[in-house]
């Protein structure tokens, strides 16, 4: 796919156009997404998902980083109308008839690749728009789909280092009344779900999660060294639903806070519903 690197701003313009401001800082969170039925389902990951909402500091715009956009490149999506993407298969017609029609926010591109840089930043206006790991959460966390949503890919040559890296300059964002929402799983290996076990988990998957929920909420900055845990290579056989933590533990530590967790629990032995949020108000 071709999209186009994003000029890097003047910093004095971008502060000029968006200056900081305390008072409408934005919330951070993680949001375990498990199955996509949970779209259409109301459970207490779904109900966790919209007390955020109802809890965080209404923001101008929601900056995504889902699992389900994982390609080389740090890619912003610049449409105005951002489609809802069905990327998955095997699950009934009500979930793909399901349509999040929320707007872009088409400038946004320029203040990621500012707090980015040097960092490169490429535009898409018109390949991807929001796949299921945004919109099967934002349809709880604002279900009247009347905030403009953005997504930033995780880029596939990147190490995990180098995502909590991004996740510490994004922090600047939320004082432009920006929340960061990454989306994915501490745990998630398909392989392995054990249908007969729909709320517990093997106990690989707890002695990870349990690490990670005691580094999230006490050491965020020692996040990335999750990956060195005994447990990693099952709990995340691939990486792309992990990495999503990095960047609110990365928010995290640029914003000086910590984590609080928003919600456990685990699925089929080899998922974990586990969110966390920053500057989450009640939800916390």
């Amino acid at each position: 796919m071709a999209y186009h690197q994003v000029a890097q701003p003047s910093a004095t313009a971008m502060r000029a156009a968006y200056p900081n401001d305390a008072a409408s800082k934005a919330a951070a969170a993680f949001l375990g997404h498990g199955s996509p039925m949970n779209a259409i389902e109301r459970n207490r990951y779904t109900a966790a998902w919209r007390a955020l909402g109802v809890a965080a500091p209404r923001p101008r715009a929601v900056l995504v980083v889902s699992a389900h956009w994982y390609v080389p490149g740090t890619v912003v999506t610049t449409m105005a109308r951002p489609r809802t993407i069905h990327d998955f298969g095997g699950f009934p017609q009500a979930l793909f008839d399901v349509r999040y029609p929320a707007p872009g926010l088409p400038e946004l591109v320029d203040e990621v690749a500012e707090v980015l840089h040097p960092t490169a930043v490429l535009a898409d206006d018109r390949h991807w728009g929001l796949d299921h790991g945004a919109w099967s959460v934002l349809r709880h966390v604002y279900p009247e789909a009347d905030v403009p949503v953005v997504q930033l890919s995780i880029d596939t040559r990147l190490t995990p280092a180098q995502h909590f890296d991004l996740g510490v300059r994004l922090a600047a964002l939320r004082q432009r009344s920006v929340m960061l929402l990454g989306s994915g799983n501490v745990v998630h290996k398909l392989r392995s779900m054990d249908w007969q076990r729909p709320e517990a988990a093997f106990d690989w998957a707890r002695r990870f999660d349990e690490h990670a929920r005691e580094l999230m909420t006490t050491r965020p900055e020692d996040a990335p060294a999750l990956v060195e845990h005994p447990d990693y290579a099952l709990a995340a056989p691939t990486p792309e639903h992990f990495l999503p933590l990095l960047y609110l533990a990365g928010c995290a530590v640029g914003s000086g806070e910590k984590p609080v967790v928003l919600v456990e629990g685990y699925a089929y032995g080899s998922l974990s519903m586990t969110a966390y949020g920053i500057g989450v108000g009640e939800a916390g």
